[in-house]
């Protein structure tokens, strides 16, 4: 069975093909849940950061693994012609590291979104810690629904799967960024293949993760362009993650253990869904890439 263009294992990918909208209230409850864990129990804990680490060239430090999806924001930042400061929105900010980081690196004025109060609460705190209140704020909300008018770039760093309308995240982002500025995207992107467990993979990773946008970058390309963006690069981060960490390598040993139970009714939905996850960037179904595209 050959993985199509786009990805929509039933009912996760339903807002791709049009068969029904997600439940975004089921997303917001998995990060106002696990939030906390993801930070404090994640190894990204000492900069805030939910992502993944990458070790691309140059970086010899766990710190640095964490920035270099956002060190390659900042130099594409940096490169925009545009007044200072830049006004710049996070699409699912997290807690907002990624965007306090950016602001010591640009000069900006940042807007994060994310659905989670929970979120938006340690964010503030974080903000308000690090003196940036007068630069950076984080709100509650939806990027397919922005509340907001207009910005010289945006960006999202693993939230663009989680959005309930992959065509939608286009057009809202076009809309709220000016000719002339970037959106950057980095997260996960299948790559066709005919392997049979490949669906049966990447539905369990969108179950566990609540994944509804999970499409290849040949749809990710047409998306953009239709909305009106240009496409300017593709970086496959995928060579540089680290992938079979001894956490991963127990989760692999532990969970076929309680597979009788509905995990996705417990805590341990999202360790079956990063269990999948890690099978599909093993197995070549998934890649991890940063793509950057400017507004026409």
């Amino acid at each position: 069975m050959a993985v199509s263009d786009p990805v929509a294992p039933p009912p996760e990918n339903a807002s791709t093909t049009g068969r029904h909208a997600p439940d975004l209230d089921a997303v917001r409850r998995f990060y106002d849940r696990n939030t906390a864990a993801f930070v404090t129990l994640g190894q990204g804990h000492d900069v805030g950061a939910i992502h993944r680490a990458v070790w691309g060239p140059g970086v010899t430090t766990e710190a640095g693994a964490f920035h270099f999806v956002e060190d390659a924001i900042a130099k594409a930042l940096r490169g925009l012609a545009a007044p200072d400061p830049l006004r710049v929105i996070d699409l699912g900010c997290g807690i907002g590291a990624s965007l306090t980081y950016l602001a010591g690196l640009v000069p900006l004025r940042g807007t994060g979104v994310t659905l989670s109060p929970v979120q938006v609460q340690a964010a503030t705190r974080r903000i308000a810690q690090l003196g940036l209140s007068d630069r950076v704020r984080v709100i509650e909300g939806s990027y397919t629904a922005l509340p907001l008018d207009t910005a010289d770039a945006a960006y999202a760093i693993e939230s663009f799967v989680h959005g309930p309308d992959a065509a939608r995240f286009f057009t809202e982002a076009a809309r709220v960024i000016r000719p002339g500025g970037l959106l950057a995207v980095c997260d996960d992107f299948v790559r066709p293949s005919d392997a049979p467990s490949a669906r049966r993979t990447l539905a369990r990773f969108c179950r566990g993760w609540h994944v509804h946008s999970l499409v290849t970058a040949a749809t990710l390309h047409r998306l953009a362009d239709d909305a009106g963006f240009t496409h300017l690069s593709t970086t496959d981060l995928t060579p540089w993650l680290q992938l079979g960490r001894p956490r991963d390598v127990l989760i692999d040993l532990l969970l076929p253990l309680v597979g009788w139970l509905p995990l996705q009714d417990t805590r341990l939905g999202h360790l079956d869904g990063g269990r999948a996850l890690q099978r599909a960037l093993k197995r070549g179904w998934l890649g991890y890439d940063l793509v950057l595209f400017t507004r026409r």
